[in-house]
């Protein structure tokens, strides 16, 4: 069994209004929430927890407007984030600085058709796909344009059966996004190239709402892509391993750009939880020295650093093998993806 989020979009315009009401009652939860812990930090030096907030706000349901689970896990998640950050407080909630967000339990809701039912209020959305599954959580959430979702959290059985039979190393790059070690490569335009001089152009007009709209725009889009992508490789694997390459050094470089536009951390989470359903073995290995190994003989004659990153071809000074530089490091990550933490061949 795993958990699957099917997303919504919440259609009229009336349903906003009154998301909106309910929201704001969640940011009041919210900072409440905040400046209780705060007092009791400095008065008994220790942190409330979940259960504290809940004893807290019990009540307040009714004059609130919103039901008592929500409330409940409005405190669950300020606690949890609070473990987290270990900070001394967490950031304020309001209207203008934070987007809606109004969290239920599965047993608040009726689902009928392309209809929710919450607190008395029933609120249409465009049903795009069928649900699966049982809906055990959720939440209602507004975007930075503005638009209502509704979100389901629900548990779906697994296929537990791989659809393919491949054994597949990726490297990750800036020219092509994925390459696998069969020689397949997935890549796409940069999208932040692609729309900058229309961003440009309306941050220097000051069209708030039309910026909002582009960063909307190129975000779907490469959600888009790494949907498609990640589930035509995982529809033909078995085996799974994934450079653990970090944007870290790279962002700081000239390359910026292009390394936040490439989405790899992305990628490699919807890799994860897709592979993990049907039972696929994935693995993100240490992909350091692999650029520079020969896979055939496994002597280190690669170009290697920043400065030899346009060397796409390089000739083993050793064995004599000529490689593509980046299908040479996914068949490396592949070597060290079979191997178990024993060293042991997985297969």
């Amino acid at each position: 069994m795993s958990i699957l989020t099917f997303r919504y979009r919440i259609k009229d315009s009336t349903s906003a209004t009154r998301l909106l009401r309910m929201a704001s009652a969640v940011n009041y939860v919210w900072n409440f929430a905040n400046e209780v812990s705060m007092l009791a930090l400095r008065r008994d030096h220790t942190f409330l927890s979940a259960f504290d907030l809940i004893n807290l706000t019990t009540g307040t349901s009714k004059d609130l407007g919103i039901p008592a689970d929500t409330i409940s896990e409005v405190c669950r998640e300020y606690a949890t984030r609070r473990k987290q950050t270990k900070a001394f407080r967490l950031h304020w909630r309001s209207k203008k600085r934070s987007l809606g967000w109004i969290p239920f339990k599965g047993r608040c809701i009726a689902v009928s058709a392309d209809t929710v039912r919450y607190y008395g209020q029933q609120f249409r959305f465009w049903l795009s796909r069928p649900i699966l599954g049982t809906i055990k959580a959720g939440s209602f959430a507004q975007d930075a344009q503005g638009h209502w979702y509704v979100n389901f959290q629900c548990e779906v059985d697994d296929p537990g059966v791989p659809n393919g039979n491949a054994e597949i190393g990726i490297d990750l790059g800036l020219n092509d996004h994925a390459t696998c070690s069969d020689g397949v490569k997935y890549s796409r335009e940069n999208l932040t190239r692609k729309h900058a001089d229309t961003l440009a152009m309306a941050q220097r007009a000051h069209k708030k709402k039309r910026v909002t709209a582009l960063h909307a725009r190129i975000a779907n889009q490469r959600k888009d892509w790494a949907h498609k992508t990640s589930t035509t490789i995982v529809n033909r694997s078995s085996v799974i391993a994934v450079g653990n390459v970090s944007a870290v050094r790279l962002v700081k470089t000239h390359l910026a750009k292009s390394v936040l536009d490439a989405g790899w951390s992305q990628l490699r989470a919807m890799l994860a939880y897709k592979a993990m359903r049907l039972g696929i073995t994935y693995r993100e290995v240490n992909e350091s020295g692999s650029t520079v190994t020969c896979s055939a003989c496994l002597s280190k004659t690669g170009p290697s650093g920043l400065s030899h990153l346009g060397v796409r071809e390089w000739c083993c000074s050793v064995c004599g093998d000529l490689h593509d530089r980046d299908i040479n490091a996914a068949h490396n990550i592949l070597r060290s993806g079979r191997a178990t933490p024993s060293g042991s061949p997985l297969l």
